[in-house]
C-alpha cells in the first residue's frame, strides 16, 4: 500500500472537515500563484507555516519533500538571473551577467512555489485519499474526475506490487543491474509486463464493476459532518486570501 503518514493524526487541522480544508487550500493557493507581487505569496507563505505547524507533521518528513521541491526551483535560479532581460548587477561573464529583474522572478517563483507547497502539505496531504475523494465530489468537482483520482489511487498500489513480484523474479533468476545491453533489456521487458499485466487487471476489474451495476459514480460510506470550528476555519483562510488580494491591489497602485 502506498503509504500516507500525514494523513495519520489527531491535530487541530486533522479534526476539520475534508471539504473545508479543500476550499480554503484551492483559495490560499490560488492567492499566492496568481500574485504579481511578493506580498500576497509572503502572506500565505506565513499562513501555511502557520498550518504545517498546527498539523504537528513530523519534521524530518516535512524536510525532505522540502528539499524536493526546491531542488526543482534552484534549477530556476540557476538559469532565470542570467536569461532575462534588464539592468546587470554582476560583472559579464562570457556575455552572460546576473540582471536584476531576472533575481527578482526567481524570488518571486521561490516564494509562490513554497507557500503553495505548505499549503497543500497541511491541509491536503493530511487528508486520506479516498476521504478526499469523497470532498471533491462534495464541493462540485465532477464526478469522473473524482473517479479518475481514487482509481489512480488505489491501482498505484497494484501496479507497485506487481513489478515488486516481477524484480523480485528477476533477481532470484541471477538479474544483477548493470550498464549493459542485457540490463536494459531485462528493464524494458520487465516495464513492458507491467504495462501489459496492469492492462489486463484494468479489463477484468472494469468488467467486475459493471456486473454489480457500475455506473460511474462511487457512493462513499464515510459522511462528512461540519460544525463551527470548520465554518471558522474556512472563514479565515478566505480572510488570508482577500487580504493577499488586497496587499497585491495596494502594491499594484503603487507601482502605477
Amino acid at each position: 500500500m502506498i503509504d500516507e503518514p500525514l494523513s495519520q493524526g489527531a491535530s487541530l487541522v486533522h479534526r476539520r472537515d475534508p471539504r473545508f480544508r479543500l476550499i480554503a487550500c484551492l483559495l490560499l493557493s490560488l492567492a499566492a500563484a496568481l500574485a504579481v507581487g511578493p506580498a500576497a505569496p509572503l502572506l500565505v507563505l506565513g499562513a501555511g507555516l502557520v498550518l504545517t505547524l498546527l498539523a504537528r507533521l513530523p519534521p524530518g518528513l516535512v524536510l525532505r519533500r522540502f528539499v524536493a521541491v526546491n531542488a526543482f526551483v534552484a534549477f530556476l535560479w540557476l538559469a532565470l538571473p542570467l536569461t532575462t532581460p534588464g539592468t546587470p548587477v554582476t560583472a559579464s561573464f562570457h556575455g552572460l551577467a546576473a540582471t536584476r529583474e531576472g533575481v527578482v522572478l526567481a524570488t518571486l517563483i521561490t516564494l509562490k512555489a513554497n507557500a503553495v507547497f505548505f499549503c497543500v502539505l497541511s491541509l491536503l496531504a493530511t487528508i486520506p485519499a479516498p476521504a478526499l475523494g469523497g470532498a471533491m465530489r462534495a464541493v462540485g468537482v465532477p464526478d469522473k474526475f473524482a473517479f479518475l483520482f481514487l482509481f489512480t489511487y488505489r491501482y498505484l498500489h497494484v501496479i507497485s506490487d506487481e513489478y515488486g513480484r516481477l524484480a523480485t523474479a528477476a533477481r532470484l533468476r541471477g538479474f544483477v543491474p548493470a550498464t549493459s545491453t542485457h540490463a536494459y533489456r531485462t528493464y524494458a521487458a520487465l516495464v513492458a509486463m507491467v504495462l501489459v499485466r496492469a492492462y489486463d487487471r484494468s479489463r477484468r476489474v472494469y468488467q467486475a464493476m459493471v456486473l454489480r451495476g457500475f455506473a460511474g459514480r462511487f457512493v462513499s460510506l464515510d459522511g462528512f459532518a461540519a460544525d463551527r470550528g470548520d465554518v471558522a476555519f474556512l472563514i479565515v483562510a478566505l480572510a488570508v486570501a482577500v487580504a493577499g488580494g488586497a496587499l497585491e491591489i495596494v502594491s499594484w497602485r503603487g507601482h502605477v
